[in-house]
This record gives structure tokens, sequence and C-alpha cells, in this order.
């Protein structure tokens, strides 16, 4: 009976209390370090990973620190070689394009937004007559040279200047231009040169000078000249060989109907006259022929 009243006592609440705390802890202790077991386990796989030895959860920092010093060295070695690279390309650049412009048979001025000139070539120094044109305007270089108007067209308007049409191009951005004009240098020799004005814009689309192209004709305005004058004197010469012609074909026709023998000696000794003085006015062109084509060999 003592057994069956024991069975049948009801338990003590203190003390199921007591075994639910006492397990509870047990179980979160168990918990407790099984965590970290497997955080010592994880720095132990990274350390493997990153070949060094297992870092301590106080010397974790120091090592990230380190880690990012050596990312930002190895950042700025990478811009350094970068940044040389880039400075090697432009100093290639640079001496290819003065290159470029040293070898040019045309000269090259660049004006500035300011209007004064930043970049000349050596073809146009001595197109120009100028020992440096560095800092100069347009108005300084061509000192009133006016634009040669098209063949044709007579306005009547005052002529326009070479440098205004610089300066146009310049300050109203307008576009490309090409005009023709009679230069004199600083010494006094002449020029005929062609001179093309283009803007030079930048990326965004502003305005960052002018450049301008000049190529020197005077050759060929001379040979042009040359050809125009020949040309007229040919057509003068054809003129008066025509008439030649004429007049001993008038004193032939006279000869023939003549009867009298003075009559006749006198127009056999004009007509005698004219044909020297056809082959005077002959020998006189063919010379000047001649020597134009050795000059024209010899320029070439």
């Amino acid at each position: 009976m003592v057994q069956g009243a024991l069975v049948r006592l009801p338990p003590n609440p203190v003390l199921l209390r007591f075994a639910i705390v006492l397990i509870a802890g047990a179980v979160a202790f168990l918990l407790v370090v099984i965590v970290m077991r497997l955080m010592r386990k994880k720095i132990a796989q990274d350390s493997d990973l990153t070949g060094g030895t297992p870092a301590s959860p106080d010397a974790l920092p120091m090592h990230l620190y380190n880690t990012v010093i050596q990312q930002l060295k190895q950042q700025k070695h990478e811009l350094h070689v970068q940044s040389k690279a880039e400075q090697n390309r432009a100093h290639i650049t640079e001496t290819f394009s003065q290159a470029i412009l040293s070898n040019l048979s045309s000269g090259v001025l660049v004006f500035g937004s300011n209007g004064l000139i930043k970049t000349t070539n050596p073809a146009a120094k001595q197109i120009l007559g100028f020992a440096s044109a560095a800092g100069m305007s347009a108005k300084d270089i061509f000192r009133g040279t006016s634009v040669m108007a098209k063949t044709g067209s007579d306005t009547g308007d005052e002529p326009v200047r070479l440098a205004d049409e610089i300066e146009a191009v310049l300050r109203e951005g307008s576009g490309r231009r090409q005009v023709e004009a009679e230069y004199t240098t600083p010494a006094g020799a002449k020029r005929f040169i062609c001179v093309t004005v283009s803007p030079v814009p930048s990326e965004d689309g502003n305005l960052l000078g002018v450049a301008c192209v000049i190529s020197d004709l005077s050759e060929m305005e001379r040979m042009r000249r040359q050809q125009e004058l020949h040309e007229e004197l040919s057509a003068e010469q054809a003129l008066h060989l025509r008439n030649s012609l004429a007049t001993i074909s008038g004193y032939a026709q006279q000869l023939a109907r003549s009867r009298d023998v003075e009559l006749a000696n006198r127009l056999a000794n004009d007509i005698a006259h004219e044909a020297e003085e056809m082959d005077r006015s002959l020998g006189e062109f063919l010379g000047a022929r001649r020597a134009q084509s050795a000059a024209a060999g010899s320029g070439s």
C-alpha cells in the first residue's frame, strides 16, 4: 500500500521547474559549444585558403587591414602603370603630329580662341616670310592682304580682307572657307596663296580655334599668266601674219595685171620685203616658244 501511495503522489512543482531549467541550460551549453567549434573550423579553413596561419578573433581586424593595404598598393601600381602608358601614347602622338607638320609642303597656322597663333610649321614661316609667328594675330600676319574676287564676280563692293575671313570663322563660328590672295612678305616678295580656313571644334561642340592651311601657288600663277600672255601674243602674231598674207596677195594680184615694168619691179620688191617681215616675225614667235618650253622644263 505504501508503494501504491507513493506512485499516486502528484509531482512536486519546484522539482519539475528545476529539472526543466537544468535540461534547458544543458541544451544551451551544447549549442554554444557546437557554434564555437563551427566558427573555429571556419576560421581555420579561411586561413588555409589564404596560405597563412589561423587568425585569432583578436588578430582578425589587423589581418583585414593588411589585406586592404595590399589591395590599395596593387591598385596604385596599376594606376601608375596606366598613367605611364597614357603619357607615352600622348608623347608618341605629339611627336608624330610634329613630324607631319614639319614635313608638310603647305603652311599651317593654328589660331587659338583669343585670335593669336598657337601653332605654326616651317612651311608657313617660309611662305609668309616670318622667322617666328607665335603669338601674332591674323591682322599682324596678313597686314591688309585682300581676298581676290572670283572670276566673273564683280560686285563693286570694297575688297574683303583675309584677316577678316579668319576672324569671321573664329568669332561667328561659320563654316570652312577657301580664298585666294596676293600676299607680300615683310621683305617685299610677292606670293600668290590659297588659304583654307577651317574651324577647330572641341568634343562638346565649342570652338577651340581656327586652322589655316596655306598653299603657295606663285609658280602656278606665274605659268598661268605667261600662258595668257603667250595666247595674247599668239593671237596678235596670227593677226599680223594674216595681214601680211593679205598684203602679199594684193601685191601679187596687181603684179599679175600690170604691164608696166617699173611697177612690176616695185611690186616684186614689196612682196619680197613683206615676206622678209613674215619670216622675221615667225622666227621671233618660234624663238619665244622654245624659250618658254625650256623654262617650263627647267622649272619642273
